[in-house]
């Protein structure tokens, strides 16, 4: 089967200049049980397909489902950590439509009565070549509870889509997994920037995520997933934000599927603002379905006519009582949730007296929470960022694994700069410990002695090696006596390989000066 041709795009700025983009967003989150969301079936990722199921996940006739109460207290606190109200009393629905990855032929839902509604959640869009860094308070609409469905694997084909397969495998350990379902109200007034404020509501839902404790929010494994809906409307005049604009009815939206990582969540939005704005142009009709976002292409493509709620045919699930979260609950729920990460970069930021840049960094590498618990055991936060963001990402990087996956702990990474702060190692011994401890051979202080690892601290012994280089290199140390100092790069560098790197440095440089009658500079 032949691809789609790429669809006829605008010009960004253009399209900008004509229609104001208005976004909303469905933010699927896998919650971490043990099991799954109305049976005890187990959930965890990367199974042996179809080893965790049984006949309420499978929908076999007659079996019963039982509601997961660790799940109902992980949407409760969420619906808190975004500021919504929490039902007194709601229920699940039967969300009907026939497709293989869902075997009972709906999917238990929520339809008009989440557990939590009203909310909202305040994010800081970080300056771009767009303009500068800026704050957008997104409107949630409501988080409700469901199930998630199976997993289809498409065979054969070029795309891994279901077109131009050869056969389709379907994993239903996935199926009946606990999920909450986040959706915004209209995310209107961005402008241009309606893509990155995207980009940082759903980095910032991740954060939150992980620091709640409900979710890994790992994308790329699915466990959170974003559905883009985004419609144009024409511009009033040159109001882009006033209530003019805001009267100007929305157009007609599209939704593109399961977009699986930030980077394409703000992509597929600018995609769709320059294809729809294509579209209306040139006098068509923009038509509301669900799109697939291509990775690899960078592209969307249609997929079906996106059905409205009455097609699904929503009832009361007639086989769960409601659920009715006692006020007393709520609140305890409430006491536990985390400072707010937002909150938390910041603090942590003027506590650790970090520029910036250096923020970013650690933000970017993913190494935060590890650089906040390599402090909290004893190292600097300079040494953490150090060690974190520097050689740890390095080697993280190329062995292609998250650096949280290491197998270093901060403590580990705490000892390890405590031993060269002690002055037993430089950094070429620290390296080379942290190979060991990476390789498994122990904690760094045990490595270090496995490995004879230890600085020569006898001045008579480097003193010794100080004067053999002299004697060997008699033109340079009369360089040094000359003034030209940097030339003693050269015989620090003869002691440390004489050695065999077991030296400082430092201290042999200021030793070499010394017998060269040359004041140390610098």
């Amino acid at each position: 089967m032949t691809a789609a041709p790429h669809a006829v795009l605008a010009d960004y700025a253009d399209a900008l200049a004509a229609y104001d983009p208005v976004l909303g967003l469905e933010v699927h989150v896998e919650l971490s049980t043990r099991t799954k969301m109305f049976c005890a079936c187990r959930t965890d990722f990367g199974a042996e397909p179809n080893t965790q199921v049984c006949p309420v996940c499978l929908g076999l006739p007659g079996a019963l489902p039982v509601v997961n109460g660790a799940a109902v207290e992980a949407a409760i606190r969420i619906g808190l950590a975004l500021n919504c109200e929490i039902a007194p009393w709601c229920r699940f629905a039967r969300k009907n439509y026939f497709y293989p990855d869902m075997t009972k032929n709906f999917q238990t839902s929520q339809y008009d009565e989440p557990i939590a509604f009203g909310g909202h959640l305040d994010v800081e869009v970080p300056a771009s070549e767009a303009g500068p860094a800026f704050g957008y308070r997104v409107a949630i609409e409501r988080a409700h509870m469901e199930e998630d469905a199976g997993k289809l694997s498409h065979v054969g084909g070029s795309t891994g889509r279901i077109h131009g397969a050869d056969y389709s495998l379907i994993d239903y350990n996935r199926a009946g997994i606990p999920l909450i379902e986040i959706v915004t109200k209209p995310l209107v007034g961005a402008g241009e920037r309606a893509p990155e404020v995207a980009r940082a509501y759903v980095a910032a839902l991740r954060d939150l995520m992980r620091a709640l404790g409900v979710s890994d929010a790992r994308m790329e494994q699915g466990s959170m997933r974003c559905d883009v809906n985004l419609s144009l409307r024409a511009r009033s005049g040159d109001d882009r934000v006033g209530e003019a604009q805001l009267a100007v009815p929305f157009g007609t939206r599209t939704e593109t599927k399961n977009v699986n990582s930030l980077r394409s969540v703000e992509a597929a939005c600018a995609h769709e603002i320059q294809r729809q704005a294509a579209v209306l142009t040139s006098g068509g009709v923009v038509t509301q379905e669900t799109r697939h976002w291509h990775e690899d292409t960078g592209v969307t493509t249609a997929g079906r006519p996106k059905s409205d709620a009455d097609d699904y045919r929503y009832f009361p699930e007639p086989d769960l009582v409601p659920i009715a979260p006692s006020p007393e609950r709520v609140e305890e729920l409430r006491a536990t949730l985390p400072e707010p990460p937002a909150q938390r970069v910041r603090r942590l930021q003027a506590d650790w007296g970090f520029a910036d840049l250096e923020m970013r960094d650690v933000l970017g590498s993913g190494a935060l929470d590890l650089i906040d618990a390599t402090v909290t055991a004893g190292a600097s936060p300079a040494a953490g960022k150090k060690w974190w963001v520097g050689e740890l990402s390095r080697r993280a990087n190329a062995d292609g694994v998250e650096l949280a996956e290491m197998p270093i702990t901060p403590a580990q990474v705490a000892e390890l700069d405590a031993l060269l702060r002690a002055g037993r190692l430089n950094d070429t011994m620290a390296k080379q410990v942290l190979d060991g401890v990476l390789a498994g051979e122990g904690g760094p202080t045990a490595v270090a002695d496995a490995r004879g690892l230890q600085l020569v601290s006898d001045d008579g012994a480097l003193r010794d090696a100080v004067q053999a280089v002299i004697a060997r290199n008699p033109d340079v140390a009369a360089k040094i006596q000359a003034g030209k100092v940097q030339a003693s790069g050269a015989l620090i560098g003869q002691v440390m390989k004489e050695m065999q790197g077991r030296a400082d440095a430092a201290k042999v440089r200021t030793l070499l000066l010394e017998s060269l009658g040359v004041a140390a500079q610098g």
